[in-house]
C-alpha cells in the first residue's frame, strides 16, 4: 500500500456512519433514511426518541421501504444529498 492509499483509508474511517430504516425509495438512485436516536432529558432524565431524515445515494436502486441500511457521510451529491448507502443490514420482511 502506498502512502496516498493509507491516508485515504484513514480519512474514510473518520467519516460518520449511521444505521437507519428506509422510509421512501420513490426517487431514482436516492432513498430517504430515518435514523432514530435516544436522548435523555436534561432535567427529567426521561429517554426521548428523536428521529432525523437523511437522503442517501443508492447507486443500484437496491433498497426498498423497510430495509435497515448503513449510510456513510460523503461529499455533496445534490442539493440535499450528502450520504450514501454502504450496506443493507437487513431486508424488509
Amino acid at each position: 500500500m502506498t502512502e496516498e492509499q493509507e491516508t485515504a483509508d484513514t480519512d474514510r474511517a473518520m467519516r460518520k456512519t449511521r444505521t437507519g430504516t428506509v422510509i421512501s425509495d420513490k426517487m431514482d438512485k436516492t432513498v430517504v433514511v430515518r435514523v432514530q436516536t435516544l436522548k435523555e432529558h436534561p432535567r427529567y432524565k426521561k429517554h426521548i426518541r428523536q428521529s432525523t431524515r437523511f437522503k442517501a445515494h443508492d447507486e443500484q436502486n437496491q433498497c426498498k421501504v423497510g430495509d435497515r441500511v448503513r449510510i456513510m457521510e460523503t461529499r455533496p451529491l445534490s442539493h440535499d444529498k450528502r450520504w450514501r448507502v454502504v450496506a443493507i443490514v437487513e431486508k424488509a420482511k
